[in-house]
């Protein structure tokens, strides 16, 4: 069984990027709005504040943007911008698709249900259309080769 890459395309990489450029704009906006506009003491904390959860912010959205995880034959792979971490199958207990409801809209993910422990967020999976026919996909795959390590 060939190992199997799951991960945004590029087309969604870029429409991502564009989100996360107006949102980051957006934040920037209200930090220099904050910085002009706020008098007092307690000014640059607010704007210390904003920034720091800019760069968080920021910092999600790059590795939500590429984060990826590589299917083996003895799991899953997380490679994200901040962290590497390897889930066997054995520890694996489901796939499961997610939704989130947030102001932004309603947000469809997959995430890997353990044994023990969190779920985990499978990177390159989050959408925001309903009924995804590349989040089914990407599914489909994962479940597959858990089956197969498994087994079934």
């Amino acid at each position: 069984m060939p190992e199997a890459w799951i991960g945004f395309k590029a087309r969604d990489r870029q429409r991502y990027w564009w989100r996360t450029g107006i949102l980051t704009l957006a934040l920037v906006g209200v930090m220099l709005t904050m910085s002009l506009t706020t008098h007092g003491p307690g000014k640059w904390w607010w704007v210390g504040g904003v920034g720091a959860f800019s760069v968080v912010v920021l910092l999600s959205m790059i590795n939500s943007i590429y984060g990826q995880v590589l299917l083996t034959t003895t799991g899953l792979e997380f490679r994200t911008f901040v962290s590497r971490r390897v889930v066997p199958w054995s520890e694996v207990a489901g796939i499961e698709e997610r939704q989130r409801v947030s102001r932004s809209g309603t947000w469809w993910e997959l995430r890997v249900i353990r044994a023990h422990g969190r779920p985990l967020m499978i990177p390159g999976t989050l959408t925001n259309r309903l009924m995804d026919a590349e989040l089914e996909r990407k599914q489909a795959v994962i479940q597959e080769r858990w089956y197969l390590a498994i087994g079934g």
